[in-house]
């Protein structure tokens, strides 16, 4: 069975494709600046071109887990997620508060997704 590394990186890939899988590493803003919605909106769209690399789509999202820095954000997320997500082909979500790796990022989105 082949293992497809998709944008490869010092420490890790953008993404991994196992056995008709897509494994989307955690994904942030490029421009932190920008609000939670901005910055949601950012890595949604870079999370599209990665699974377009891969050879997938978001309708083929099985799995997204989304961490923010601040819950009480949570609408500002959603709105930016409700108008990228295929509401024919929900995933399954789990949307966790936490500290993020460096504290301009306001939220991280990681995904599995079928080819």
């Amino acid at each position: 069975m082949s293992i497809k590394r998709v944008r490869p990186g010092k420490r890790f890939s953008a993404a991994v494709v196992h056995d008709n899988t897509v494994y989307v590493a955690g994904t942030v803003a490029l421009d932190p600046s920008a609000d939670v919605k901005g910055q949601t909106g950012q890595i949604l769209k870079r999370i599209d071109e990665v699974l377009a690399e891969a050879g997938s789509h978001k309708s083929k999202v099985l799995s997204a887990n989304v961490y923010m820095a601040d819950i009480t954000k949570w609408e500002e997320m959603n709105s930016a997620w409700d108008a990228w997500v295929d509401p024919n082909n929900m995933p399954v979500r789990a949307t966790i508060e936490c500290k993020l790796a460096n504290p301009k990022y306001q939220v991280e989105i990681m995904m599995i997704a079928a080819l």
